[in-house]
């Protein structure tokens, strides 16, 4: 089994280095490296298009790209390999990546780019930021890998989960529990500061505190300290509301138009 690792952390970040290591311990499996050379948390899906992106090798065997998470996995599913791996994780993220955060998460981004090229992936966070028992995650993570494999779950048609571990000693670490997304409340204010030439700076406020935070919920789950498992899609379509746009649409057209 060959597994493509990234993130949005950057290719030293503590995460990706207990990743590569425990997943390394498997039998038969190949595992390479290919992540952002910064920080690149929120960056979500983007692209970098405009500008020029160049790969490097660290010293410790790690290639890095002077992109974004997508970046990291694009370029290596269309040329950087020269095979297509079976599986893509990105991580470990340094902090939760629930309900809302889902949609601005790097860490969800890199995945989610290969999951567009046809290929199952997983993005994998700790809950609480610090890398508490970050080897206990990393352990929990490669557990998961080994029976799916074991189950026939890689190699499979394309899927996408989102993982987020307590920091818990693993034998703390309670089940997997399969959620959906909860919600948060609106973020708080952005902050303004005034800079040595006094021009006004704008730094985005901290996520919302959770607001659905419900039983069934990736929230509730972590409170709880399980694993919290929760496949994720990509079409954003409102199926359920469909028709109501239809009728709601249609009385926007003049008749003499329809």
């Amino acid at each position: 089994m060959k597994i493509l690792i990234s993130n949005d952390d950057g290719f030293r970040a503590e995460g990706i280095v207990a990743l590569h290591a425990a997943l390394k311990s498997l039998a038969d499996v190949e595992v390479e490296v290919v992540a952002p050379e910064h920080n690149n948390s929120a960056k979500s899906n983007a692209l970098t298009l405009h500008t020029p992106l160049y790969v490097h090798r660290a010293d410790n065997g790690f290639r890095y790209v002077n992109g974004t998470p997508a970046d990291c996995v694009h370029i290596a599913l269309t040329g950087l390999l020269g095979y297509r791996p079976d599986l893509v994780i990105s991580g470990i993220n340094n902090g939760a990546n629930m309900g809302d955060d889902t949609l601005y998460s790097g860490t969800v981004g890199a995945a989610m780019e290969g999951y567009l090229f046809g290929i199952p992936a997983i993005a994998v966070s700790q809950i609480d930021k610090g890398w508490g028992h970050l080897d206990s995650a990393a352990a929990k993570i490669t557990e998961m890998v080994h029976h799916m494999r074991e189950g026939a779950l890689v190699g499979a048609k394309p899927w996408l989960l989102n993982i987020n571990i307590p920091n818990l000693p693993l034998a703390q670490i309670k089940a997997p529990k399969l959620c959906r997304l909860g919600r948060r409340h609106a973020a708080e204010p952005v902050i303004t500061q005034v800079d040595p030439r006094g021009q006004t700076m704008y730094w985005i406020g901290n996520a919302g505190a959770a607001m659905d935070d419900s039983a069934g919920t990736d929230f509730h789950a972590a409170n709880l300290g399980h694993v919290v498992v929760t496949p994720l899609k990509v079409d954003l379509t409102e199926h359920a509301h469909l028709d109501q746009w239809a009728q709601s649409l249609a009385g926007l057209v003049p008749a003499n138009h329809a």
